[in-house]
């Protein structure tokens, strides 16, 4: 079960990030980076170039970093802050403008002049989707992505979700990334991925030996993932409008978490093993046609949604969806898979019910109440939980559902647990690409997705009360 962990990259590196004065940078990057300086993951010899159109000289940007860095009180020394702004350098320029893009080389290599030998390059496009095409293209253009060898210098990209906007676009870039980059060298961010709890889901099936023998249909009964948000838009309206619920977390996050489910035992734990087996199941998703759209699928919208900031006020795009869906697979025969995702609901949490059959009593075989769960509980308060049954004391044969509960938070501080940005950075600093979506994962995601989006109009936008876990 033991996948490499704490590697430490070696080989002097520059990590560009296109973007930096934007709130990814802000909120995951660079504390995931700095928590990375602190523990001394990273290259003795690293630098952070950042590239955006905000005019900053050196001071300015440091104080810009500074104000913007998203750290706990006391969570590090002064020194080591000071330090890791040490290795970040500023470049101003413009994304569609060739002058800018040669700027940034000039950049790198001073930086490479300045080491003595030729450095990895890793890029990270910190940007709106929209901005991928034209950057791969300068970064091209520019002959940015040209390693210095074979033996040295790779060049790798990170790519954020989503990755696409359906099966058409997905492909043409991923054509596009096919250009300037081998596969190895592509590393698609799904940040999911990368979470503790869901880890430990691969760890819980296949370390436990006594849940794989009923990991299948003739025990389980259905899997009910959800990912609910309190919150509104908080000022992501304009980007949240063009996508909506289903490209914003239904593509991407919820599937990669009905893969790890459903997924079976990978020939190894090596990253090539564990991602094929992840794109077997998402190839193996039962289709939803346009018919049966209406009995599979609920979309809403929060009363109130059209009044957010930078959303259309005739919007029909969806911040609630439920759908069902089954597998293609042997193993999950006639069991429904349940996804279910909502913005302004009553509660954040995002969790897995696992729900087993009653196999004693045929009649309430599909009775919630007199079913064992097991819950996957990814954040918050991330952990395990499973409801049995117990004889209720006193006369008589009665039962009592019970729950036993295992919490991250009571064996290990955040300290100790990395962040899902800290742990992907690593990985790609290192080369495993394990915690990070490929191109089969991402089509066959996408081909399921896609005929749902095509028939999107026809499916009635039910209204619900913020706060409310089911729509009206």
């Amino acid at each position: 079960m033991d996948r490499a962990e704490h590697q430490v990259a070696l080989h002097p590196t520059i990590f560009v990030i296109f973007g930096i004065t934007g709130d990814l940078a802000a909120r995951k990057l660079l504390p995931a980076l700095l928590s990375l300086y602190s523990k001394k993951l990273l290259p003795k010899r690293f630098s952070v170039v950042g590239f955006s159109r905000r005019p900053f000289n050196r001071e300015e940007f440091r104080d810009f970093l500074r104000s913007r860095l998203n750290i706990r009180f006391g969570q590090y020394k002064e020194e080591d802050i000071k330090h890791f702004l040490d290795h970040i350098v500023y470049v101003q320029g413009f994304f569609d403008q060739s002058d800018s893009f040669r700027l940034l080389s000039s950049k790198l290599a001073e930086i490479d002049k300045l080491w003595g030998q030729c450095s990895n390059k890793l890029f990270h496009l910190s940007v709106p989707p929209n901005l991928y095409e034209g950057i791969l293209h300068k970064i091209h253009d520019s002959k940015l992505a040209l390693p210095c060898s074979d033996e040295t210098g790779w060049t790798r990209i990170l790519i954020e979700k989503p990755f696409g906007n359906d099966t058409k676009t997905a492909q043409s870039l991923d054509a596009l990334l096919a250009k300037l980059f081998k596969e190895k060298q592509i590393f698609r961010i799904d940040h999911y991925l990368a979470k503790e709890s869901l880890q430990n889901i691969l760890a819980f099936r296949f370390a436990n030996s006594m849940y794989e023998p009923i990991w299948n249909y003739r025990f389980i009964d259905r899997v009910h993932i959800k990912l609910f948000e309190a919150d509104g838009m908080n000022n992501r309206g304009r980007f949240y409008d063009s996508i909506g619920a289903i490209r914003d977390v239904g593509q991407n996050h919820m599937l990669m978490m009905l893969a790890l489910i459903a997924m079976e035992k990978p020939a190894s734990f090596s990253s090539n093993d564990i991602r094929s087996a992840r794109a077997h199941v998402l190839k193996k998703l039962k289709s939803i046609s346009p018919k049966s759209l209406v009995k599979q699928v609920v979309r809403g919208q929060y009363n109130g949604y059209i009044s957010e900031e930078g959303v259309k006020p005739n919007s029909k795009t969806e911040t609630y969806v439920r759908l069902e869906t089954e597998l293609s697979i042997s193993r999950w025969k006639g069991v429904p898979f349940y996804l279910e995702t909502g913005k302004s609901m009553s509660e954040t949490k995002t969790e897995i019910d696992v729900y087993f059959k009653n196999t004693e009593d045929k009649k309430s075989e599909h009775d919630p109440a007199k079913q064992n769960i097991l819950t996957f509980r990814v954040q918050p308060d991330e952990g395990i939980k499973v409801r049995f049954f117990v004889k209720t004391p006193g006369i008589g044969l009665h039962t009592e559902a019970k729950t036993l509960k295992f919490k991250y938070s009571d064996v290990a501080s955040f300290a100790v647990i990395p962040d899902d940005y800290e742990r992907l950075i690593n990985d790609v600093f290192v080369g495993d690409q394990t915690l990070f979506a490929s191109t089969d994962e991402i089509m066959a995601s996408w081909k399921f997705i896609t005929p749902i989006l095509e028939n999107w109009s026809k499916l009635p936008l039910k209204k619900y009360n913020k706060g409310a876990i089911e729509v009206e």
